[in-house]
């Protein structure tokens, strides 16, 4: 439930339009509903900004459906990450306003798109780290952020990077996804004065150890101002870039 929605339900019930024990059958499932398998937390729209967001690797078909049902019911928007095409499918014959991207893995619903606000630039080192930055990019429009992309700019071929610094020194945050040595990030994070966040991601032959070569190649890195999040966590970047974006652009 969002925070308009219970400002609406309150100004209802002042007025008298809604009875009291109305209103209290509405907020019944406020703070959390319990499915047994999950337990919806239907306050985290009025905490944070935006309702919780369902990770769907590892969960049943059913399960899915059902947290997305009851998110739905309480009129809030659907982010879904990690989506299978078995999940998306059901989520769109559930609601056919589902927006499914199969190269990000995620489903998104939203009853009415945000303002787009500041800029947010998600960089790709490769063209194999697009999965994680595309889910990055619509994790962060999902949640209001006006987002541009520029992928397949690794340090292999550095000018196809420098070719594009007009675009880079526009950005209010950067996300900058790489795998193999992760290199991109320390050098974004030495061209600008705005924040980086950094993704590592599983992608490179076998000494690159599924990320772990590029996660510790950025929390080493030598440039300010770069903070990284987990191997193949585009949706925390988004999140992370989103937060930094919105406090800049107020």
């Amino acid at each position: 439930m969002r925070t308009e929605d219970i400002h609406k339900l309150l100004e209802e019930v002042r007025n008298g339009n809604l009875p009291v024990d109305e209103a209290m059958a509405r907020l019944r499932t406020l703070p959390y509903e319990n499915l047994e398998y999950a337990q919806v937390d239907h306050h985290r729209a009025l905490r944070q900004g935006f309702p919780e967001v369902i990770f769907c690797e590892g969960k049943q078909v059913d399960q899915v459906e059902g947290i997305a049902r009851s998110l739905l019911e309480k009129n809030a928007d659907i982010l879904a990450t990690r989506v299978s095409p078995e999940q998306a499918e059901a989520l769109q014959r559930m609601d056919g306003r589902v927006v499914y991207n199969p190269r990000a893995r995620t489903a998104v619903l939203l009853h009415k798109a945000p303002e787009p606000k500041g800029k947010v630039l998600v960089v790709s080192a490769g063209t194999s780290d697009i999965p994680v930055a595309e889910e990055a990019k619509v994790t962060a429009e999902t949640l209001g952020s006006a987002v541009e992309s520029l992928y397949d700019v690794g340090v292999a071929g550095i000018h196809r990077l420098f070719h594009r610094k007009e675009t880079i020194f526009s950005a209010r945050v950067l996300i900058v996804v790489a795998g193999m040595d992760g290199a991109l990030a320390s050098v974004v994070g030495g061209m600008v004065d705005k924040p980086v966040v950094a993704v590592p991601t599983s992608v490179g032959y076998g000494a690159a150890f599924g990320g772990i070569s590029a996660l510790l190649a950025m929390l080493n890195s030598c440039a300010s101002g770069v903070t990284v999040v987990n191997i193949d966590n585009g949706f925390g970047a988004g999140v992370a870039a989103h937060r930094i974006n919105i406090l800049s652009a107020a």
